[in-house]
């Protein structure tokens, strides 16, 4: 049997909207926000960490929708979203979601965003709309990022949308049911680091102890008392939402652990066994190049690139790169830096010619809305997927060793795709072999038109049209014997 603790909370209110976990939950008591009830258990896991038990086949059919789907949304929405990179006059060349650190500002201003941050332009369907036009298949949300604020109803703490803002209304309960209407998966970005809770705080030169900053130290105590806050939000998004992922951030703390990580990773697991988890709830992750170390076992199923992709793909490895649209992911009302919709489609092809998923970023407004530039950006990525999705959905990595010089490759059983970015000028695209015969080769988008070929020893030498059909990447389907 499973050793139960019960779990209490003595910490003294601090600042203007931070209650202890404690006064929070009498606080919503007392007006009736939700019913008295026992006091809340946890399963206690101080046991060595193996993972659950699960074999590879198991494993495969736990991870198989989302290697599939290959292409999603991530959305950094917060309080951010109200000085938008502005502060005092001085904007940031940082990222957006990062104002609390770069500018210094304690707590006690901080929360006073709250008090501004009103999106009643914020319409769910529009969002998943847009995911869905663009051919993403599941959306990420920042339900609290390092700031600690929740973008959620959330009964362990009134430091969210709900309690905190003139806008009363919890925008996540709204976009997951939307979601599953519209058939995505629904997932959570949840931030271990949290410059608002009263466990942790800054020491460094020149720093308010309550601002934000890359590294924090915890208060003697403090650490237990937030992990149960932090189990204790991590139950209600799983219980409540439903997600598909979780994938978690801020774990490069020293006072967080490997044995934390994998802790919180079978703390999750146990309440939804089927649920994926990425590598930064350890400390496994190896900086932003994303992938996990090999020296032990590190906690996590899938490895996260950030603004970047790899060179090569890695067989037998779980991975997705996350990526911003123009250089920050909370929004910033002056970053025009954006990519060009080319870079974007040619970036979703590189990814899963190398066996990875695309998670692109939008960074709604304070008013709650997407920015119109990301806007029409996902709208010509969902022109190109209209066409060649299945060049990109359900695919595995290029069969070919080496990148080739005209695009990039995926591959299905019995097909490859090829991408051309670089359409040749004498109508003749020659391909390497890679041991199977080639049986038919044709358009994509023109499938009933048969392209002539001839093979030899080293290559595949196919006769296509003088003009390519799509500027940004025609795609040919190769069929070969399975």
């Amino acid at each position: 049997m499973k050793r139960l603790r019960t779990l209490f909370f003595f910490s003294a209110p601090i600042a203007i909207l931070y209650l202890s976990p404690v006064a929070q939950m009498s606080n919503k008591l007392q007006f009736g926000a939700i019913k008295p009830n026992k006091p809340v258990t946890y399963v206690s896991d101080k046991v060595k960490f193996a993972g659950p038990v699960e074999t590879k086949a198991e494993r495969d059919a736990r991870m198989k929708w989302w290697r599939d789907v290959r292409f999603g949304m991530f959305i950094h929405w917060g309080l951010y979203a109200v000085p938008a990179g502005e502060y005092k006059g001085q904007r940031s060349t940082r990222i957006g979601e990062w104002i609390m650190e770069w500018a210094n500002i304690p707590r006690a201003e901080y929360e006073k965003f709250a008090l501004q941050f009103n999106p009643v332009k914020f319409n769910a369907a529009e969002f998943v709309r847009i995911a869905k036009d663009a051919g993403m298949k599941y959306i990420v949300i920042t339900s609290k990022h390092h700031d600690g604020f929740a973008m959620y109803d959330s009964k362990v703490s009134t430091y969210d949308i709900v309690d905190a803002t003139p806008y009363h209304k919890d925008p996540i309960k709204a976009l997951a049911a939307e979601a599953k209407k519209q058939g995505l998966k629904f997932c959570f970005y949840y931030s271990i680091l949290d410059w608002h809770h009263p466990s942790q705080y800054v020491d460094a030169p020149g720093k308010d102890p309550s601002a934000g900053n890359r590294t924090t130290k915890m208060k003697p105590g403090g650490k237990e008392e937030y992990v149960a806050y932090m189990k204790g939000q991590l139950r209600e998004l799983i219980t409540t939402y439903d997600p598909g992922v979780l994938w978690f951030d801020g774990e490069w703390q020293d006072w967080w652990t490997e044995e934390d990580g994998q802790d919180l990773y079978r703390f999750v697991r146990a309440l939804k066994p089927d649920i994926i988890i990425n590598n930064r709830v350890g400390k496994g992750r190896q900086g932003m190049v994303g992938m996990s170390k090999t020296d032990r076992e590190y906690a996590g199923d899938f490895g996260t690139p950030e603004q970047q992709i790899p060179a090569n793909g890695l067989p037998g490895v779980d991975w997705e790169s996350c990526m911003t649209m123009n250089t920050t992911w909370g929004f910033k009302f002056y970053d025009d830096q954006w990519k060009s919709s080319q870079t974007i489609i040619r970036n979703l092809i590189d990814i899963a010619s190398k066996g990875g998923n695309y998670l692109l970023n939008v960074g709604p407004t304070a008013e709650g809305l997407i920015p119109q530039p990301s806007v029409e950006r996902l709208a010509e990525v969902g022109k190109w997927m209209k066409v060649n999705g299945a060049a990109i959905y359900g695919t595995t990595a290029s069969p070919f060793p080496t990148q080739l010089t005209f695009g990039r490759a995926t591959s299905k059983p019995g097909r490859v795709y090829l991408h051309v970015f670089d359409w040749p000028a004498d109508g003749n695209l020659r391909v390497p072999v890679w041991g199977k015969p080639v049986k038919r080769a044709y358009l994509l988008a023109n499938p009933k038109t048969a392209l002539k070929f001839n093979e030899s020893s080293e290559a595949v030498s196919i006769q296509v049209p003088l003009k390519a059909s799509d500027s940004i990447a025609t795609v040919l389907v190769l069929e070969t014997a399975n």
